[in-house]
């Protein structure tokens, strides 16, 4: 297929690579130009704009920061909407709020212009290795119609129900896995002050009621797991400053629905404290040092 893509950054550039990789022609646009010489490396086509970039194309994939972002390139005179053919399939995997995704949706719809949103779980080792998974809110043909693009750049392809609600599923996953790791760092830092041995105590929890994807899989206390972020000093794995946001999309779409999310909101103020620390760039098991008396 003729693809554009838009967004080339940390997820973006590992998924358009992977659509060339399949053998579709891709046209790439971002406003960094270093992102877009790499992906132009990798046998894309440069594109000088969005509107250059959607060109022509059978589908256009966008993978950006947040949702004004997504409100300037898809609306206004010089976006997706006004400037792609109409039929042309449009995928949109930021992670945004539902709100913008379904209101983005319906200027598309009434250009004619079929989309989905398809938010991501798997971070940037999923997208160099195709195996993310995609949450996607939209109309069953449109979902059909976009499972081919997405089965190149990721591994598991759920169908989340109508507009919105792969942003939906993406953000509340993001909310109790920000709470679980928050449990779990407070649980580890206790029992290590208490005199436990770090691995020791993760064993039982991994044995026990207390097991979590969080204990198991990506234990936040140094050296208990030697394949996770705090292994190597947080660095690398789903930033600190990135759960921050999806908290914040997570509490705000709670505020509009009118249900309280008590855990969330004290998750969310928790990570921004940490992030005023000078964590933000960390991983966001780093939340741990709130804990520990100085970075290990």
């Amino acid at each position: 297929m003729k693809i554009g893509f838009v967004g080339l950054g940390h997820m973006g550039g590992p998924m358009c690579a992977n659509l060339l990789a399949a053998g579709h022609a891709v046209r790439a646009f971002d406003i960094v130009p270093a992102n877009v010489e790499r992906a132009v490396a990798r046998g894309a086509v440069k594109a000088t704009s969005v509107a250059d970039c959607v060109a022509g194309v059978e589908a256009v994939v966008t993978m950006l920061p947040s949702s004004p972002h997504v409100r300037s390139v898809y609306i206004g005179e010089a976006g997706v909407i006004a400037h792609a053919r109409a039929g042309t399939l449009l995928v949109d995997s930021s992670t945004i709020d539902p709100l913008t995704a379904r209101e983005v949706a319906f200027d598309a719809a009434a250009r004619g212009l079929p989309m989905v949103d398809a938010p991501v779980s798997g971070g940037t080792a999923g997208a160099e290795a195709a195996t993310l998974t995609f949450m996607v809110g939209g109309a069953e043909r449109d979902f059909e119609a976009a499972k081919p693009l997405l089965a190149c750049m990721g591994r598991n392809l759920v169908h989340c129900g109508a507009i919105g609600n792969g942003q939906v599923a993406k953000i509340c996953n993001n909310l109790m896995l920000a709470i679980g790791m928050i449990a779990t760092s407070e649980g580890m830092a206790l029992a290590a002050k208490l005199g436990m041995d770090p691995k020791v105590f993760a064993g039982i929890v991994n044995t026990s009621s207390g097991r979590c994807w969080s204990s198991d899989t990506y234990n936040p206390y140094p050296g208990v797991l030697g394949n996770a972020p705090a292994s190597r000093g947080y660095s690398g794995g789903f930033g600190a400053d990135l759960m921050l946001k999806d908290l914040g999309l997570a509490t705000e779409a709670a505020r509009t629905a009118g249900v309280p999310v008590l855990a969330a909101a004290l998750a969310q103020q928790l990570y921004q404290k940490h992030s005023a620390d000078g964590h933000g760039g960390k991983d966001f098991s780093s939340i741990i040092l709130q804990y520990l008396k100085a970075a290990p």
